[in-house]
């Protein structure tokens, strides 16, 4: 072989071992990605084992949701110390709704917010979870509905809990439900807009602790705020949202280890700006 022919061989042998060694690390970015495998709420893939599935994630660690709150060990606060403000108006846009695989859930644009501490945090989605995955007690409720809000720096969460016990009819769900069905992997555009504001128990007591997301990647950087009282929906509100989500799709609790959970006395509710 000419020693140009060899120089040839050996540069297609080395494009090759390129491409070969850039496939692999691009897949390994692919396994990083927490939306690039299947996670789910039994068998192989539960919550048990989310820690394996994502070798970079925060399923593992010590300040992890859902937890039981006990009410007698709680720290109770006299008045809404946080300083938290609702801004939500009747006018914020709810860009679509989707059968994800694990809940259903509903995107918004940029409008309806709240700030704590001087962090403003946007509402993004909210999702629901049947049954609840936190319990008060012991005691689970029928569905858990989550208002996650993200802060500007994109650093940090903010997740309004409401939990839900059967009754009345809840005309902010019966409008939310008014998209289903949808079928698992299913999308709707909607573009409309929605009025959020009586999404809310009357009673404004709340509990707060910090924590983390409860699906994948788990992330720790939280603030959760739960409120205490439960708002009114039918029965038929929670079958039908049931009937659109995986069976039991909650998280069970985790360990609060040293970690605080503080109950705030808000008898005038948020202020709204």
């Amino acid at each position: 072989m000419s020693f140009k022919r060899l120089l040839v061989t050996l540069g297609i042998l080395f494009a090759v071992l390129i491409f070969s060694c850039n496939k692999q690390k691009a897949g390994h970015d692919d396994a990083t990605d927490h939306d690039s495998y299947e996670w789910s709420y039994e068998g192989e893939t539960s919550p048990e084992h989310w820690a394996e599935l994502e070798k970079n994630s925060n399923c593992s660690g010590n300040r992890q949701s859902p937890v039981n709150i006990i009410d007698l060990n709680v720290v109770e606060k006299d008045g809404d110390t946080a300083h938290n403000t609702l801004f939500y108006s009747p006018k914020t846009i709810l860009t679509r709704v989707r059968n994800n695989g694990h809940t259903i859930q509903f995107d918004f644009d940029r409008g309806d917010s709240i700030c704590s501490r001087d962090v403003h945090y946007d509402l993004v989605q909210i999702h629901f979870h049947t049954p609840s995955e936190h319990t008060v007690n012991g005691i689970r409720y029928p569905i858990e509905t989550h208002l996650v809000h993200q802060s500007k720096e994109k650093d940090s969460f903010m997740v309004l809990a409401i939990f839900g016990i059967e009754g009345e009819e809840s005309e902010t769900l019966e409008r939310l439900e008014s998209f289903l069905p949808l079928k698992e992997g299913e999308e709707k555009v909607i573009n409309t807009a929605l009025d959020l504001t009586t999404i809310f128990p009357k009673n404004k007591d709340y509990y707060s602790y910090r924590g983390s997301l409860t699906t994948p990647p788990c992330t720790e950087n939280v603030n959760w705020i739960i409120f205490k009282e439960p708002s009114i929906l039918s029965l038929e509100e929670v079958i039908r949202m049931r009937d659109n989500m995986p069976l039991r799709n909650f998280r069970n609790e985790q360990d609060l280890n040293d970690r605080v959970v503080y109950l705030y006395h808000n008898p005038h509710g948020f202020p709204r700006n």
